[in-house]
């Protein structure tokens, strides 16, 4: 096979999943920007956006790439099986991790601005918000990769090719969306600045 070729095949099977990613990112973006009424109302809410987002594209994407693997070297079936124990396995320490990374990215957003002197809402109502969006965006990425490596590599694709921007694509949308409920849900509750 030519190099041409192979660039080819490597172009056609990512394009379509780089177009969603495109269309992805500009969704989160309109829902973002949608959201300045809570962005106003805790202060230090949008230095945590970036830290929870790349948050998730780098903990659901090694949950992407272990699966992958597992995959490759027929260590996993290619279905969804609660009872395999490294799908399991894999799966709880992905949500483990995405909650740990979202504590620390509060905390240390609060210790910062806390640290500069700016305005910034109190440490118990930035970690909250960061758990609830943590465990809502967790459950549906753990899914959505799951289903999207397994189906994907039933049908003869590569699913290293296919993570990285259903991750992203995924993370930003849902990331933002679940930011907005857990923002909602934690001022209901009565976290505030």
């Amino acid at each position: 096979m030519s190099v041409l070729a192979v660039a080819r095949e490597a172009y056609e099977s990512a394009l379509p999943a780089l177009g969603a990613s495109v269309v992805g990112g500009l969704l989160a973006g309109v829902v973002l920007g949608g959201m300045q009424a809570e962005l106003r109302a805790v202060p230090g809410l949008l230095v945590l956006v970036p830290a929870l987002l790349a948050t998730r594209g780098n903990v659901y994407g090694s949950l992407g790439a272990r699966l992958s693997t597992g995959l490759h070297q027929g260590l996993v079936e290619p279905r969804v099986d609660l009872g395999n124990r490294r799908l399991r396995g894999a799966m709880a320490a992905a949500l483990a991790n995405g909650l740990l990374a979202s504590a620390v990215a509060a905390v240390a957003v609060f210790l910062i601005l806390t640290a500069l002197g700016d305005a910034v809402a109190a440490a118990t109502t930035l970690v909250g918000i960061s758990l609830v969006a943590g465990l809502l965006s967790g459950v549906a990425l753990t899914a959505v990769v799951v289903v999207v490596v397994f189906a994907g590599y039933r049908r003869g694709r590569d699913p290293d090719t296919l993570v990285g921007p259903v991750v992203t694509t995924t993370g930003d949308v849902v990331g933002v969306a679940f930011l907005l409920v857990a923002v909602r849900v934690v001022l209901a509750l009565g976290g505030g600045a």
